[in-house]
């Protein structure tokens, strides 16, 4: 398996095409990332790759700049409704990054690039498909549809790409993947890019890649980057909206925010939830339009709203360079998620920083994302809201009560010592070890 570090190179080396060279050079790329500086060697060679990269490292162009230079060496005219090579990803956002891209690196050639997605109209994507495309990025249900439709075929395919693998297998696109595969000529080259390596991923490769793929892996399977700092914040749902407002306001995150739903109406009314309170706001999820939630995108990429409200439609696809502190309002149901979502920060090398929120009900999935990426994440007890801290602003109260109380006779005094029986309660719900780690970690926490 290729694992290491490669000498530092540059993309001239690598043997790409002048062409090639000046668009990187356009948009500032000087030396490639290292999943770039081992993929881009074998795949010109003709290599199948299983790759494993977390998010962030620049995959896309470690398969786009290959293909592309394929295309620039064997030039050819692509007859009507075929395409030459495919890239299925599973998301809108992915496909439509992963186009962008391909019509950034291919800037000076000629190459017939094309995305196709849900939630937009068929006639122009049919009208594209008629002309021959040298690269479809697409999701795995549209083109179901169009192929259904009779309006592709897969027959002319040389080059086959499955990005973000493990995420495909999550949104339940396994099937649709294996008959996609099943339309595609036999003699091809093929790429799976994952951030995670499950051993559901690894059982669809061997089905998709020949006998003797070439691994690639640049970080350790199901690893965070090691330049987001990260942090679990205790706090029970009633609270959650009160602390993520008071995270905004009164640490003044610099850059974007990004916040994680696990429900599209959650995000939907967070957003309106921060907009009324002065912080402006959108939410991207999938109920919206294609349109809507480009242009809530757009919006937050130019810094017009400092954050972006999000399902997991968002934790791919969605790269924003400019992206601080992500915060994980609900923890995923999948630990597997949390590491996609915290990869929207800490982008190209930048530094960033993570906030899951974790009520009693979390602490399973707490421990679980601990055990998928091998670390331990301090907690952060120290805010308004943690569950210890009600629990004694809720003793006060009921002292300062039961002291009324008595002075106006025994029933309040009851009443006084009932509520503080609820406080101390309360006190219990973040639980004993996390209250033990919260303590461990606070030293650390404040350097």
């Amino acid at each position: 398996m290729h694992n290491t570090k490669p000498a530092e190179t540059s993309f001239a080396s690598l043997n790409l095409d002048e062409r090639l060279l000046r668009a990187l050079d356009a948009k500032g790329y000087t030396a490639p990332s290292p999943i770039q500086a081992q993929c881009i060697p074998l795949l010109l060679e003709g290599r199948d790759i299983l790759a494993t990269a977390q998010t962030g490292t620049g995959k896309t162009a470690a398969f786009a700049l290959p293909i592309l230079q394929l295309l620039l060496r064997h030039p050819r005219r692509m007859p009507r409704n075929t395409v030459r090579a495919l890239i299925l990803t599973p998301t809108r956002e992915l496909a439509a990054q992963i186009h962008k891209s391909f019509l950034d690196y291919g800037a000076n050639t000629h190459a017939h690039c094309a995305v196709i997605y849900g939630g937009v109209g068929f006639p122009a994507q049919i009208r594209t498909l008629q002309r021959g495309v040298d690269v479809l990025v697409a999701t795995p249900g549209r083109l179901e549809d169009l192929r259904e439709r009779g309006c592709i075929d897969l027959g002319e395919v040389a080059v086959f790409v499955l990005d973000e693998a493990d995420r495909m297998l999550d949104m339940g696109f396994q099937p649709a993947v294996r008959r996609i595969a099943a339309e595609l000529p036999e003699v091809r080259q093929s790429l799976l890019f994952s951030a995670t390596m499950p051993a559901n991923v690894r059982t669809l490769a061997e089905k998709l890649l020949n006998d003797d793929p070439a691994r690639v892996s640049v970080a350790q399977e199901s690893a965070t980057a090691d330049n987001i700092a990260q942090e679990f914040w205790p706090v029970e749902g009633a609270h959650k909206k009160d602390l993520l407002l008071h995270i905004l306001r009164e640490t003044q995150p610099e850059g974007l925010v990004m916040v994680f739903t696990r429900m599209k109406h959650v995000a939907g009314r967070l957003a309106q939830f921060l907009e009324k309170n002065g912080v402006p706001a959108e939410a991207i999820h999938g109920n919206k339009s294609q349109n809507a939630r480009e242009r809530a995108l757009a919006a937050f990429r130019s810094g017009e709203v400092r954050v972006l409200a999000a399902t997991d439609v968002a934790s791919r696809g969605i790269d924003i360079k400019d992206v601080a502190l992500v915060i994980n309002y609900d923890m995923p149901a999948e630990a597997e998620a949390y590491v996609h979502r915290i990869g929207r920060t800490a982008r190209a090398g930048a530094s960033g920083k993570a906030i899951a929120f974790v009520s009693r009900d979390d602490h399973s999935l707490a421990r679980s994302v601990e055990r998928l990426i091998k670390q331990t994440i301090p907690v952060h007890d120290e805010h308004p809201f943690a569950p210890k801290k009600h629990a004694s602003a809720a003793a006060e109260t009921t002292a300062a009560e039961g002291a009324h109380g008595r002075s106006h006779g025994s029933h309040g005094s009851s009443r006084g010592h009932s509520s503080a029986g609820g406080g101390g309660g309360n006190g219990g719900r973040v639980g004993h070890a996390f209250r033990q780690r919260a303590a461990a970690n606070r030293s650390r926490l404040h350097r």
